[in-house]
């Protein structure tokens, strides 16, 4: 029988959670259910993750990982950019991110608050080398961009992408409500969401 490393049962036990969270909600899945779907007992997770909020806080410093890499290929396969191909390409990482953009949306308070001081660190690290990436992109791409401009692209982009995933994933029992209060609904995929938001930025 094969040993896997501290690495590997770390890679599982995130896996597991992110295979329930696509059809089980933040709030109805337990430690419980991700051991179940591990090879290893639930009381050995604790080796790795003290709460449930720890593990989805390691799928989204995954997800801002791979978002990263995404935005390092921007970077290094281009050598310019105008503001509607920048924008264009932006949104096309991003629109492949909705499980980072759900997390952050929906979970993310819980997240932080419910995991330990080093875990929130190592998450943070990751939230920081995104910032980093977007505004080395914003460096190379618009030079005529003052750094007071790129602290405000960067510092209104990012909370932005807080926003996402609800105007556009709303629910079948969401867009009732809304037509029963007559609240006016428009869909936006998340593609044009970021797009426009991008231009406008700009």
């Amino acid at each position: 029988m094969e040993i896997k490393s501290a690495d590997e049962r770390r890679e599982e036990i995130i896996n597991a959670c992110e295979e329930l969270y696509q059809s089980k909600s933040f709030k109805e899945i337990t430690l419980k259910d991700i051991s179940e779907k591990t090879t290893f007992s639930r009381p050995s997770i604790y080796n790795y993750f003290q709460t449930k909020e720890e593990i989805f806080l390691a799928i989204l410093k995954r997800e801002y990982e791979k978002w990263i890499k995404d935005l390092a290929n921007i970077y290094l396969k281009n050598d310019k950019l105008k503001k509607d191909e920048f924008a264009t390409k932006i949104a096309k990482t991003i629109e492949k991110r909705e499980q980072l953009l759900k997390l952050l949306s929906m979970n993310l308070y819980d997240m932080e608050a419910n995991s330990r001081m080093e875990q929130l660190i190592e998450f943070k690290k990751s939230y920081g080398e995104s910032l980093k990436a977007v505004r080395k992109c914003l460096d190379k791409f618009f030079k005529n961009m003052s750094e007071e401009e790129k602290d405000k692209f960067v510092f209104s982009f990012f909370p932005l992408m807080y926003g996402i995933y609800p105007y556009t994933r709303a629910t079948e029992k969401q867009k009732e409500a809304m037509k029963k209060a007559e609240v006016p609904f428009k869909f936006f995929s998340i593609y044009k969401m970021v797009y426009e938001s991008i231009m406008k930025l700009l």
